[in-house]
C-alpha cells in the first residue's frame, strides 16, 4: 500500500503543505503508535489530496473515536482512529487502513499499466458510465505514448485522471493530473479527445512564464487535430476562417492557423516552437528566425488565402 499511494503522485512525500493535529486528551496513544500515525499521514494524505483536488483541506485533525470506527475512518481534513485497534499495528498495516479509508470517499479507484505507461483513474461520480470510463482509459493508452515520443520523452509515464462532480469547466491539466468535469463528460460522452488535448498539456510541461496562453492552447488543439483518435465522433472540427479571427483567439482558431503554417510555410514548425517553450527560449523573434516573417506577417498571409489547407479528421468508425 505504500507503493500504491506513491503511484498516485510521485511527489507524495513532499508534504510541507500538509499538517496534522492529533487530539488525544486521554493519552490513549503511546509514542510509537502516534509516530506511526504521523508517518502514515505524511505518506498517504498528500497522495490522496493530489488525486482528490486542489481544494482538499491541507490542515487535518486526527481524533481518537473508538465509538465511531473499529479501525480508521477518514475524509478530507478529518481522520478518526480506534485507539484499541491501532495499538501494536505495524506502519504497513496503518498505511493500508488509512489509504482504504481515504479512498472510500471516491466512487471508484483503479490503476492500469500498459507497455511502460500507467494510468490511475479516480472517479467521484457514482453515475459515471463504465463505457465512457473505458473509452477515456483506452484513449490515454492509444494517444499519450505517441505524444510523449513525439514531443517530450521526459514526460511523466504515470498519469492521473480524476472525474469530479464539483468541477464545472470541461477539463484541466496540472502536473501529471488531468481533471475532468463529470457533468461535461455526461453531456458529451463522445468527446474522448479531450484526453488528447489535456494529455498534450501534461507533455508540454512548460511551467510559468514560458509563453502566451494562446500559444499553449493553440498547440494543444493543433495536437488534438493531428493526433486525436476520433474527432469526427466527437463532432469536433477547426472553424472556418473569419475576418474577425485572430491568432490570439486560442484553441481551435489558433490551431487551424498552425495547420495552415505546417502545410504552407514550414513543416515541423509547431514541434520546434513547442520545444522552445519547454526550455523557455521562445520569443516573438522565434517566428522570424524560423520562417523569415513576423507572426503578424504570417497571419496576414493566412488571412489572404485561408482555404489553402487540407483538413482530415480522425474517425474511429472509418477505421473499423
Amino acid at each position: 500500500m505504500i507503493l500504491l499511494a506513491c503511484s498516485v503522485n510521485v511527489y507524495a512525500q513532499n508534504n510541507n503543505r500538509f499538517q496534522i493535529n492529533i487530539e488525544d486528551p486521554n493519552n490513549q496513544l503511546d509514542v510509537v503508535t502516534a509516530s506511526n500515525l504521523r508517518a502514515s499521514f505524511n505518506l498517504q494524505y498528500p497522495a490522496y489530496a493530489h488525486a482528490d483536488g486542489y481544494r482538499t483541506k491541507r490542515n487535518v485533525t486526527l481524533q481518537i473515536a473508538n465509538n465511531e470506527t473499529e479501525t480508521i475512518k477518514a475524509k478530507a481534513g478529518e481522520i478518526k482512529v480506534n485507539s484499541d485497534w491501532v495499538k501494536g499495528k505495524s506502519l504497513n498495516k496503518v498505511n493500508k487502513e488509512l489509504w482504504n479509508a481515504l479512498t472510500s470517499n471516491w466512487s471508484s479507484f483503479s490503476k492500469d499499466k500498459r507497455k511502460g505507461y500507467s494510468l490511475t483513474f479516480v472517479s467521484k461520480d457514482p453515475n459515471l458510465d463504465p463505457v465512457l470510463r473505458k473509452k477515456l482509459i483506452d484513449t490515454y493508452f492509444e494517444v499519450y505514448p505517441t505524444l510523449v515520443k513525439t514531443f517530450n520523452d521526459k514526460s511523466p509515464k504515470d498519469v492521473l485522471f480524476v472525474v469530479d462532480t464539483a468541477y464545472k469547466a470541461v477539463a484541466e491539466a496540472s502536473g501529471n493530473r488531468i481533471l475532468f468535469s463529470a457533468g461535461y463528460m455526461k453531456a458529451h460522452p463522445t468527446d474522448i479527445d479531450v484526453v488528447t488535448h489535456e494529455g498534450m498539456h501534461v507533455v508540454q510541461g512548460y511551467g510559468y512564464g514560458s509563453g502566451p496562453v494562446w500559444l499553449t492552447e493553440g498547440i494543444a488543439d493543433y495536437v488534438r487535430y493531428k493526433y486525436g483518435v476520433d474527432n469526427v465522433g466527437s463532432k469536433w472540427s477547426l472553424p472556418a476562417f473569419k475576418d474577425t479571427h485572430s491568432y490570439k483567439n486560442s484553441y481551435r482558431i489558433t490551431a487551424r492557423f498552425f495547420v495552415w503554417l505546417e502545410q504552407n510555410v514550414k513543416s515541423g514548425l509547431i514541434a520546434t516552437l513547442d520545444q522552445q517553450l519547454r526550455v523557455h527560449q521562445y520569443s516573438e523573434q522565434s517566428w522570424v528566425n524560423l520562417t523569415g516573417k513576423t507572426l503578424d506577417q504570417l497571419w496576414d498571409d493566412y488571412a489572404k488565402n485561408p482555404n489553402q489547407i487540407q483538413l482530415q479528421y480522425s474517425d474511429k468508425k472509418s477505421k473499423s
